[in-house]
């Protein structure tokens, strides 16, 4: 168990310096320096002020450097009552100490925050050894900086967990729209084979039928290789493709009309949606699809959803908005999301949700009308 927890790696994603570090830097000083001026009864009020002063810009690096940072903080204010007579520094606006222990375990590799919570349970330690504080004293700020620690904890492995829901949500997606490119190919790969024989078949007879017979082999591979394109770095769990036609973007219409007591779905198809290819009409209709039933999930309210499509030279674009509540997300807990997301942009292109100005919630996607980036 130690053993793991040692050599437990740090999170990825750590979220940047900001002007917010900074201000938050500001205030904790600014409180201070009000604190030693207001305040009455501060005792060894230079030094408190001094220490409270020095050690809030570690702020800046509690996640960066989460380690040097709590041990500068915890080994000088452990040492501070030494210039005190043993006069711990009581200045409130201390309190952002709090925040060392909790980013160590939030940020801090396996070896951070063994080492760091060794230098926490030192400072204490030695604060009840020298007379600095007694053991209930000592015993309640053990409890309150383990608290914040735990809570650290807690946020990380909740972070974790959701990222491995997310990916394990863009998996599946890319699964699935292997199966439909898997489908897709395997039409085109079946048309060859069908127009070979026939051209073998007439070889002899007609040779010019032969001849057309190849060039329709050809625009067939060329089909073929365009779809095979879109299939680099998708993943394909073995499992047996799925025998029903692949969706298109025409096969929409049946989205159209109501469900019980649920919203009014309208569907529009603008432009020449026949020459698209199969994996993006099989992607649309994908996307459309989850969005549509995610509206009659979570669309508080809502009484109408709107599926327009519209098909130009160069891309599709769908967007799919509904009239209900704001205040939603694109499925229960964001993963229908992510999957659409990746389901796009694996075909080189986008999609994105939010709410409207004023009511409802919209699903935008545009993908290329070939299924590959330009």
């Amino acid at each position: 168990m130690l053993r793991s927890l040692w050599y437990e790696p740090r999170p990825t994603q750590r979220p940047p310096r900001t002007w917010r570090d900074w201000a938050l830097v500001g205030v904790f000083v600014s409180g201070a320096v009000l604190e030693g001026v207001l305040q009455q009864n501060l005792a060894w009020r230079p030094v408190a002020v001094t220490v409270a002063i020095a050690l809030a810009p570690l702020l800046l690096w509690r996640r960066s450097r989460p380690l040097p940072a709590i041990a500068i903080a915890f080994v000088v204010a452990g040492l501070a009552p030494l210039l005190t007579h043993g006069q711990p520094p009581d200045i409130y606006a201390m309190v952002y100490m709090l925040l060392l222990p909790y980013s160590l375990l939030r940020w801090g590799s396996g070896r951070d925050m063994v080492l760091g919570s060794a230098v926490v349970l030192a400072k204490i330690g030695f604060w009840l050894l020298a007379g600095f504080v007694d053991a209930g004293q000592a015993l309640g700020e053990g409890a309150v900086l383990v608290t914040a620690g735990a809570v650290g904890a807690a946020v990380r492995y909740r972070a974790r967990a959701r990222r491995r829901e997310l990916d394990q949500a863009k998996l599946l997606e890319r699964e699935r729209l292997a199966r439909d490119l898997h489908d897709t190919v395997a039409h085109h790969v079946s048309a060859m084979a069908i127009r070979a024989q026939a051209g073998l078949a007439i070889a002899e007879t007609q040779p010019e039928a032969a001849s057309e017979a190849l060039r329709l082999i050809e625009a067939e591979a060329s089909r073929a290789l365009t779809e095979m394109r879109a299939m680099v770095r998708v993943l394909r769990l073995d499992e047996p493709a799925e025998l029903a036609p692949n969706p298109r973007i025409t096969d929409l219409e049946g989205l159209a009309g109501r469900e019980s007591a649920g919203p009014m779905v309208e569907v529009e198809i603008l432009g020449d949606v026949q020459g698209v290819s199969p994996s993006v009409g099989a992607a649309i209709y994908r996307l459309a699809q989850e969005s549509v039933t995610n509206a009659r999930r979570h669309a508080r309210h809502a009484t109408r959803i709107d599926v327009r499509v519209a098909a130009d030279d160069r891309s599709v674009r769908l967007q799919v908005s509904d009239d209900g509540d704001g205040g939603r997300a694109a499925g229960s807990s964001g993963y229908g999301l992510a999957g659409m997301a990746e389901r796009a942009g694996l075909l080189g292109g986008t999609c994105a949700a939010g709410p409207n100005p004023d009511r409802g919630w919209t699903v935008t996607a545009v993908l290329p009308r070939t299924g590959t980036r330009a």
